[in-house]
């Protein structure tokens, strides 16, 4: 009898923790989005640089519309992302908003460490095309890259940027002695990056390497299209030559002293003929170095934030990228290190190292030919 009566009120206790966590996860989607839109309307940036303002202000100041501009204020403020300050003789239409002590370096920083605005750029994009993925769902197919469209690009570009920028060549690359001293002798170093993006990878190994000559390949357009942006602007066209080419072609050629592949083998539909490649393009002497997602040995329900992280951006992007030409291995985001060393064994390689350096997103490996 007594079990009888605990049964159901246990699982009336466990409907009402998940409708609250439902809940309160639909106003953290909240904050997702209304990020996203103070991070493309640039009000972020218009009161880190100009300070607290009422809707009118900030709609003046970012040509917006003063009736959605205090809208999102008030939304913000009430989700504590921003402050809000009363004016008691003027009312709602005198009251000020600002950015809180700290804010600013997440939101509106692009330079800082902690700038995460583009997180929920990319997040948005990546459920941008939600009804192609249902479809996906239904028939196993995929989702082009291209259909993401300009967040999930812009976005990814953003959370990358800093670490190109900023770390990979003054902590990472450092850290793997015999590749820093190669890329910096002579004769002059020649880099294959492949996935390249936008090209701040790109960009980052020819700053850090100033003899160094560089070729990125992408197989995405538009991506191409803006890495030739940035290495123009970065006035490094002289030694950097970006490329439409699929990293899977067995004609791509060359002699390279490193291959890279950064946060882009588990898209790829053919993750084993894109490391054939790099392999062929390392030769006996080079380096391949692939940079990835740092997920779990084995799967484990308890994995923590970062996981889920992982496994919510591999449904909804990377999983469905990586299916929409066949055949796929069907990789995802989650590619754990036993099916990254099964992806290079096939592909050649004698063996796979994992690099003992820290870092709370990435796995770096290097493949030995």
């Amino acid at each position: 009898m007594t079990a009888t009566i605990k049964a159901p009120a246990a699982a009336a206790a466990a409907s009402e923790a998940l409708a609250e966590r439902l809940l309160l996860a639909t106003n953290a989607v909240w904050d997702v989005f209304s990020v996203h839109l103070g991070h493309r309307l640039g009000y972020y940036r218009s009161l880190a640089a100009d300070g607290a303002a009422t809707a009118a202000e900030l709609a003046v100041r970012t040509d917006t519309h003063p009736r959605y501009a205090r809208e999102w204020l008030e939304l913000q403020a009430v989700a504590g992302i921003l402050a809000a300050h009363e004016d008691p003789i003027g009312g709602d239409e005198a009251r000020r908003f600002s950015l809180p002590a700290g804010h600013a370096a997440v939101l509106a920083d692009a330079d800082d460490p902690n700038f995460l605005a583009p997180l929920a750029q990319i997040t948005v994009g990546a459920v941008a095309p939600v009804h192609e993925l249902v479809a996906a769902f239904r028939t196993g197919g995929g989702v082009p890259y291209a259909d993401y469209g300009t967040d999930l690009r812009d976005g990814q570009a953003g959370m990358n940027r800093n670490f190109f920028l900023s770390q990979l060549g003054t902590e990472y690359l450092p850290a793997i002695p015999d590749l820093h001293a190669r890329l910096r002798a002579n004769p002059d170093a020649k880099i294959a990056d492949i996935g390249c993006g936008v090209g701040w990878s790109s960009i980052a190994l020819a700053q850090t390497y100033p003899n160094a000559t560089v070729d990125g390949f992408d197989l995405d357009a538009a991506s191409v299209e803006d890495a030739r942006d940035h290495v123009a602007d970065a006035g490094l066209d002289c030694r950097v030559t970006i490329h439409l080419r699929d990293a899977a072609d067995p004609a791509l050629a060359g002699r390279y002293d490193l291959a890279t592949a950064f946060e882009c083998v588990h898209d790829m539909s053919d993750p084993v003929g894109a490391l054939r490649t790099m392999r062929r393009l390392a030769g006996d002497r080079g380096t391949v170095l692939v940079v990835d997602e740092r997920a779990g040995e084995s799967f484990d329900p308890d994995a923590g934030e970062i996981e889920r992280l992982l496994y919510g951006f591999s449904v909804f992007h990377c999983l469905p990228v990586g299916m929409a030409e066949r055949p796929s291995a069907g990789t995802g985001t989650v590619m754990r290190p036993g099916t990254f060393r099964r992806y290079a064994e096939a592909a050649g390689f004698r063996s796979v190292e994992i690099l003992p350096l820290d870092n709370l997103f990435f796995r770096f490996y290097r493949l030995a030919v």
